[in-house]
Formats: structure tokens, C-alpha cells, sequence
């Protein structure tokens, strides 16, 4: 079974290499490279360089140890597709097209093919187009999760040039899958007959890998955005025999062997990446990120700990359903082993990015951007809010203003709140304390998000 699913991957990149486009063109040394690396429900606390002491992590330690580590980083959603959607247009769910994993009304059959799953839509400047129109090659492999096929959401319509993986999230949970997609035509697996049947033989991980390795191959004579979200290690818990050998002999139940497992396989291929880059000698032309969509799906508390000592895990607006591991690398312009607590979030990274590379960004966006913070220069420190909102099982919002962390269920909701800088597990609410400080919040929360047409407060 072993052999036939390396054949069976091997046929599957030679068809992927011979089906993509020839780029043209000469890489130029004056716009670098960049690679952004979102992982699926990985804890803050899951990476050796975040405090993880029974999972190795080797070479994202490594990446961190040869660039910055960020400690007050956050993703735009304590959930999947919206956290996706902040990511890629720089707007916090308060004005972001995709607010939750499903809308709350049905989206018209004009606009996607899922009755819950609202696309983003023609008016979303996203990263990949600012940077296609900046000259870069674009690709993408893994979930994106923000448009339906035959959507105007789908990644090539959005500014991705190549594109492998699955367009819907909930078809990603399953890490052995019948089919997903290759630019707009449906690749099927063969092996993979049926969902979430064990027995299957190709595990879509490494085809997101092999097309990533593969694409830094054929476009390293140009400049290029890779895109890759990754679906492991994720709550759906699946992984070959062979990715396993090392913990069958932990006493350990099943499930805590294929999460181990999930994020070594991560690492490992973080690991082959920084490989190929320097094969190519890309190494110092390539800015790397990594970094995980949301809070981990599980907590593993007795195990691997993965929230830390953060409080909550996925779909809580407390820092364990939010705060993320992030990591940047470019050797000779990121400075070495540096540790920043600067805070900032996932609608930052496409300004970020554009300063990097000198693209213009969209106007009314709700990011900054942190380059001069990655490269060492230092930001001094921001007066803004940082905004979430959450539309499961209720409405709840959160915000951070300086080390201040206020959270609430429903739009008239009691704030609670919470002093970062002394309280980063959010254990003692200190809003009764501070009436100045809850009043100011509460001013800035009247005006922070726009109304959705698929999703509003209860």
C-alpha cells in the first residue's frame, strides 16, 4: 500500500508539472520572494520555540532561531474561513466579506453553490492580486475555504495564477479525500474512494507539499507569492502508517499519536522547504511566515498542552482561541533569534506585505503594516483597536487596545476585561476596576464593524 501510494504521487506531479504554465521572465533581486505558511488549529503552544517540551520541532525551531518570533501575534478569527478572509483582504470581521464558517441566511444560488458558504466577491482586493499587479507569480495550495466552485470566489478568480487543494472547509477535515481541485477542474484521487475511509492511499498533505516544493522550482527564475494553508494538523485526526513510527511506542492513547505525529510531519516539511530554497539559492531572496489559522482545535491539557497557559482553544475569543505562533525568516534582512511582543493580527499582513515588496495596497483596510517591526527597526507603540467578532452560538466580540483585553457575549453585553501584561491567562475580569477604560472600549465597539447582509448580531 506504501508503494502504491508513492507511484500513485508521483503521477499525480508529473501530471500537476506538465499541466502548469511556463512563466517567463528573470527573478528580480530588488522584490523578494515570499512564502506564507498558515497551518490548520495548531496551539500556540505546539512549537518547541513556544515552550512545546514532548512534540520535536527541529526545523521551525530552526526558522525561528534564524528570524523573529512574535508573542502577541493574532489570526483574524478564533474560526477557519473568516480568520482566511481577514488574512487576505486586511479587513477585521467586523467589515470582512466572510464573517463565519457558515451565513446565516441562504447565500443566493448566483453567487455560490453552497446555500451557507459566502464567497468573496469581485469588489475583495485580495493579497494575491495586489501582488499580481506588483509583477509577482502566484500560487496556492492547501484549503482556502472562500469561495464555492463556480464561484467568483474561487482562487483563481482572486489573483492566484496556480492552484491545488479544496475549496470548501468542511471537505478538508478529511485528510484522505476523493477529489479536490487543480485550477478550476476537479482532480480525482484514485485509491481515495469514499470520504473519510481509512484505507485510502493518498494523503493530500503531501500533495500540497510536493506542489510547493515543485513550484518553487519552476517559477525560480521569477519573483513569486506562495500561498500555503495548510489542513493538518486540524481536528480530524488521520495520518499513514508510516508518519506514525515514531510514537507507536509512546504510551499514549491513538489520537495523541496522530496529532504528534500531524505536527512532526509539518516540521518535517517546513524542513524539505527551506531545503529547495536554498538549492535554488533563494534562501536570502525569500521571506517566509508561519503561522496558524486559529486556536487549537483541542487543548491536550496533561499531553501537549497546546493553548499553553492560555485560556481557551478554538471559537473563544480569549487568547487561546486567537493568539497564534508566528514566525518570519529571510536571512540577512530579518535579524537573527529576535523576539518581538509587539501586537498585531492577520489584517496586517497584506499592508505588511506590500511594504515589502512595494505593491499598493487597497485603500479602507483595517491593517497596518509591521515590516519595520519584522526587519528589526522597531514600530512604536499603536493607539489602535484590534477587532474580532464570532457569530457561533451567539454573538461575541473582542478587543485589544495596548495590553487591555475586553470581551463580551452578545451587542449589549457586559464587557469583561482583562490586563494582558500581568494577566495572559485572562483569569481575573478587572472591568469593575477600570470604568474609564470599559467606557472607551465601549465607545470604539459602537462604530467598529459595518453590517453583513449574511450575518448579524443576536
Amino acid at each position: 500500500m506504501e508503494n502504491l501510494a508513492r507511484v500513485l504521487l508521483y503521477f499525480i506531479v508529473l501530471w500537476l508539472l506538465g499541466s502548469c504554465t511556463p512563466q517567463e521572465g528573470r527573478r528580480s533581486t530588488l522584490k523578494p520572494n515570499i512564502i506564507f505558511v498558515m497551518v490548520d488549529d495548531m496551539g500556540y503552544g505546539d512549537l518547541g520555540c513556544y515552550g512545546q517540551e514532548v512534540i520535536l520541532t527541529p526545523n521551525i525551531d530552526q526558522m525561528a532561531a534564524q528570524g523573529i518570533r512574535f508573542t502577541n501575534c493574532y489570526t483574524g478569527s478564533p474560526v477557519c474561513a473568516p480568520s482566511r478572509s481577514t488574512l487576505m483582504t486586511g479587513k477585521h470581521t467586523g467589515h470582512t466579506t466572510v464573517r463565519g464558517n457558515k451565513s446565516q441566511i441562504p447565500v443566493p444560488v448566483e453567487f455560490s453553490s453552497n446555500p451557507v458558504r459566502v464567497p468573496l466577491n469581485p469588489k475583495d482586493i485580495a493579497i494575491a492580486e495586489v501582488l499580481k499587479d506588483a509583477g509577482y507569480v502566484t500560487g496556492i495550495t492547501g484549503k482556502w475555504g472562500l469561495g464555492e466552485p463556480g464561484s467568483v470566489g474561487v482562487p483563481n478568480k482572486q489573483g492566484f495564477d496556480e492552484w491545488l487543494g479544496f475549496l470548501n472547509q468542511k471537505r478538508a477535515h478529511d485528510h484522505f479525500p476523493d477529489y479536490f481541485w487543480h485550477n478550476e477542474d476537479t482532480l480525482w484521487l484514485e485509491g481515495n474512494d469514499a470520504a473519510f475511509n481509512k484505507s485510502n492511499v493518498t494523503f493530500s498533505h503531501n500533495l500540497f507539499t510536493e506542489f510547493a516544493l515543485n513550484f518553487i522550482e519552476e517559477n525560480k527564475d521569477t519573483t513569486f507569492f506562495l500561498y500555503i494553508p495548510y489542513c493538518a494538523p486540524h481536528d480530524y485526526l488521520h495520518l499513514p502508517a508510516e508518519d506514525l513510527a515514531d510514537f507507536q511506542e509512546k504510551n499514549w492513547t491513538d489520537n495523541e499519536k496522530v496529532y504528534a505525529g500531524m505536527v512532526s510531519k509539518i516540521d518535517e516539511d517546513m524542513g524539505r522547504l527551506f531545503s529547495k530554497l536554498k538549492e535554488y539559492d533563494l534562501d536570502e531572496n525569500t521571506m517566509v511566515f508561519f503561522c496558524s489559522d486559529n486556536g487549537a482545535a483541542r487543548r491536550w491539557d496533561g499531553r501537549f498542552s497546546s493553548s499553553g497557559k492560555l485560556r481557551g482553544r478554538k471559537r473563544d475569543m480569549y487568547e487561546g482561541g486567537i493568539r497564534t505562533p508566528m514566525i518570519v525568516r529571510m536571512p540577512g534582512t530579518v535579524p537573527s533569534g529576535a523576539i518581538s511582543d509587539y501586537p498585531w493580527y492577520f489584517p496586517d499582513v497584506l499592508p505588511t506585505i506590500s511594504e515589502l515588496t512595494g505593491a499598493n495596497p487597497p485603500e479602507e483596510i483595517d491593517g497596518i503594516s509591521v515590516f519595520p517591526e519584522i526587519i528589526g527597526k522597531g514600530l512604536p507603540e499603536n493607539d489602535r483597536f484590534m477587532y474580532w467578532e464570532f457569530h457561533e452560538g451567539g454573538f461575541f466580540q473582542a478587543v485589544r487596545w495596548h495590553n487591555w483585553k475586553a470581551v463580551r457575549e452578545g451587542i449589549d453585553g457586559k464587557l469583561e476585561l482583562y490586563n494582558l501584561a500581568n494577566d495572559e491567562a485572562e483569569q481575573n475580569d478587572i472591568s469593575a476596576e477600570n470604568p474609564e477604560i470599559i467606557e472607551k472600549i465601549e465607545r470604539y465597539l459602537q462604530t467598529a464593524r459595518t453590517e453583513s447582509a449574511y450575518w448579524n448580531p443576536k
